[in-house]
């Protein structure tokens, strides 16, 4: 089991390549949950995510022919950037296998530091397995993403840097996938202020180390899916969670939607790009998860910031949507000169912007004659999209909205 101490050292180390990142108040969400709340902000680190600190320490920790012969690890994205700059920083080969499935700019993102990229597998059970074998056969030293006592170490210098910043927090929350970060910090927050509450909170499609928690035994799941891929992991790691058992507080739960509506939350109000991992923290406070008393100074952990683009423009839409800020309706008229430019007069006189249109005339639904007109629109709020449906009625269009 890593001390107090351990921790120390490892920053010492992690801090030859990592940042102390911004820790701040936020007004806007403590006035929205009712707490005290400060953000640790590891989505602006080095590489985008806390995952540098591990690494670093784990291979900074190998003796020098250990270190010569390479390091090789398993991941789809911010652990294996942290082990491709860490081998960078030591002049070492490294080699991570992904899975055949990763995006090409994540790919990208690990080569740009000089690591060799393997792709196998379907997904990352398979290329951990086919990770292990390959270090082995080659005599390299595997780097875990989490079950590894260098590695939470690393990650529980993020605990010293709060304490520098924050004295006496009431509670920490720190996002959960295999443990390896709630481990190191529970370790230094415990041996610093034994008061301050340690809470975990993971992402519903992958509980397993909630459900670990709750029967205090490791319970592995068949299967998970969660936009928070930084912490989507199926098996539980008896490392972590004889730390978790030992020092953490509370785990909860968010699910996908609740994500979500914290990311697009800190995209807007805080001016924060966080991936779905990185924002668990964020989703159980707005959706009021804690059960701690108001006024409460809580610390929420920003682990990283590595979304892809195609799923935070989904995230926007959505978000748009449901805040009454774009609606779509599909418009049936009929397919005659003049039609759709009453239409779209009806829609200028509502002060509503058109963004998107389509024409479709062909549909089996329709009767002869008629078309179907589907409209995006940007709108001002729910009241404002009353009155637009409510005009489209007395000029007797049919329509159905879109969700």
């Amino acid at each position: 089991m890593i001390r107090l101490e351990d921790i120390k050292a490892a920053h010492e180390r992690v801090l030859k390549v990592a940042v102390k990142t911004p820790f701040s108040y936020a007004p806007k969400l403590s006035e929205a949950s009712g707490y005290e709340v400060y953000l640790k902000k590891e989505n602006l680190q080095t590489t985008g995510s806390f995952k540098i600190r591990g690494a670093f320490n784990k291979i900074a920790s190998l003796g020098d022919e250990e270190r010569k012969k390479g390091v090789v690890a398993a991941s789809a994205g911010n652990h294996a950037q942290g082990v491709a700059l860490a081998a960078k920083q030591f002049g070492i080969p490294a080699t991570i296998v992904m899975p055949e499935t990763t995006p090409l700019t994540k790919v990208d993102g690990v080569k740009s530091y000089g690591a060799e990229v393997v792709l196998s597998g379907s997904n990352y059970d398979e290329a951990y397995a086919y990770a292990v074998k390959f270090a082995k056969e080659k005599g390299r030293v595997f780097v875990h993403p989490f079950a590894d006592e260098q590695v939470i170490a690393g990650q529980g210098t993020i605990a010293l840097e709060i304490f520098d910043k924050c004295e006496r927090p009431d509670a920490i929350l720190v996002p959960v996938g295999g443990g390896g970060l709630i481990s190191g910090i529970a370790v230094a927050v415990k041996a610093i202020s034994p008061a301050t509450k340690v809470i975990g909170v993971a992402a519903a499609g992958a509980p397993a180390m909630k459900l670990s928690f709750d029967a205090k035994k490791p319970i592995d799941t068949t299967s998970v899916r969660t936009i928070a891929d930084g912490i989507a992991v199926r098996d539980t790691s008896p490392t972590t969670l004889e730390y978790i058992l030992r020092y953490v507080d509370d785990m909860l739960l968010v699910d996908d939607e609740e994500i979500a509506n914290a990311i697009l939350y800190l995209l807007e109000k805080q001016k924060l790009v966080v991936e779905g991992a990185g924002a668990v923290g964020v989703a159980a406070l707005i959706h009021d998860k804690l059960g701690l008393p108001k006024g409460a100074k809580v610390v929420s952990i920003l682990s990283g910031g590595n979304i892809d683009v195609t799923m935070l423009s989904v995230i926007i839409e959505k978000g748009l949507l449901k805040s009454y800020r774009k609606m779509k309706l599909v418009v049936t008229l009929v397919d005659k000169p003049g039609s759709l430019m009453h239409l779209t007069e009806i829609l200028k006189d509502a002060q509503a912007n058109i963004v998107h249109i389509g024409y479709d005339r062909t549909s089996l639904d329709l009767k002869f004659g008629d078309a179907y007109v589907s409209i995006g629109l940007e709108t001002k709020g729910k009241t404002h999209q009353e009155e637009i449906k409510k005009a489209l009625l007395e000029h007797g269009f049919r329509f159905e909205e879109e969700h």
